[in-house]
């Protein structure tokens, strides 16, 4: 019995089941699989945690500490790249586990990663639930408390959050090519966002506001590193889209090393424009820092526009987080 439970697979055994299945459609590249990436690690960390890790932590000196975190996360990176390439198969860590590990283990991982998702959707479903009430609200449309709320808070059902879940659910089930569209529309709105905050505080920075560079020593340097590590979870999400890769020993490596390296060098752009534009200390008294660094460079409108375009981001952060 115990020799069962923990019985390996093959990566043979895996591929073979696959093609017997009939499989999947093979139909994302590497610029498929590197928007893909993108769309799961960038989400709330680059706009919240940014302002929390240099006020706290870092100090100007966040630039190190994201190029540490992103070191310590490529090497997760490079073993994902690895097992993505050796067992080119749908269930990435499930996968992994069962091939490395045996059933048993595959089965807990598998159940752990099920409930992550579960309760990783159900709030980015609430949370974005907040936001579509707020902009129905600024338009003069207010839905009932009973439509808006959960049960334990009040209300009969959150409507809109279940029929984001439905639109969702029923753009995976069309296709994969379908919602790759779908993720690019997204990561553009995103990476927009980014490129407009870059473009517009890069003119106010102050080289002063560098000075101290180190304020906390290694020791908040590394503590920073800690903090805004969470900012790159998501490459993973790539490894779970094998199965409907053209050339996954190929694609899957280059999809999560590409996107893990362009979200570092966007993540540290970010910082060293946001503690050249405001004091670090500053940004203590804010949980939205990058709002808070343009309205200090007296851009209110675009401000406002910052605001709505980051909620609508953190509402398709998802990676994912």
């Amino acid at each position: 019995m115990t020799k069962h439970i923990f019985r390996t697979k093959s990566i043979s055994e895996f591929i073979s089941e696959t093609k017997q299945d009939g499989g999947m459609n093979r139909v994302l590249g590497t610029f498929g699989l590197t928007m893909l990436g993108i769309g799961a690690i960038v989400g709330t960390g680059i706009f919240v945690l940014t302002g929390v890790a240099a006020a706290n932590y870092s100090g100007p000196a966040l630039i190190i500490s994201f190029i540490i975190a992103a070191l310590a996360c490529g090497c997760a990176a490079l073993c994902y790249a690895e097992f993505a390439a050796m067992v080119p198969v749908a269930g990435s860590a499930y996968t992994y586990g069962y091939v490395a590990l045996g059933e048993f283990w595959a089965w807990v991982i598998g159940w752990d990663l099920i409930l992550e998702y579960a309760f990783a959707v159900s709030a980015v479903a609430i949370g974005w639930s907040g936001y579509f009430n707020n902009i129905l609200t600024n338009l003069g449309l207010v839905l009932p408390k009973a439509l808006t709320l959960a049960p334990y808070n009040g209300g009969i059902v959150n409507l809109p959050a279940v029929l984001i879940l439905c639109v969702i659910a029923f753009i995976n089930i069309h296709g994969v090519r379908q919602s790759a569209t779908v993720n690019n529309i997204i990561v553009g709105i995103k990476l927009a966002v980014v490129a407009l905050f870059l473009a517009l505080g890069f003119s106010h920075v102050d080289a002063a506001n560098w000075v101290p560079f180190m304020p906390y020593g290694w020791s908040g340097v590394f503590a920073g590193a800690s903090i805004i590590f969470f900012a790159y979870i998501g490459f993973d999400a790539v490894s779970t889209a094998a199965e409907e890769v053209k050339n996954p020993q190929k694609d899957l490596p280059r999809g999560i090393i590409l996107s893990l390296i362009i979200c570092t060098v966007l993540y540290i752009a970010v910082s060293a424009v946001l503690t050249g534009m405001v004091p670090y200390l500053e940004f203590k008294t804010t949980a939205a820092p990058v709002a808070f660094a343009l309205q200090a460079g007296k851009y209110e409108d675009a401000k406002k526009l910052c605001d709505n375009l980051e909620q609508l981001l953190l509402d398709n952060c998802g990676k994912n987080k």
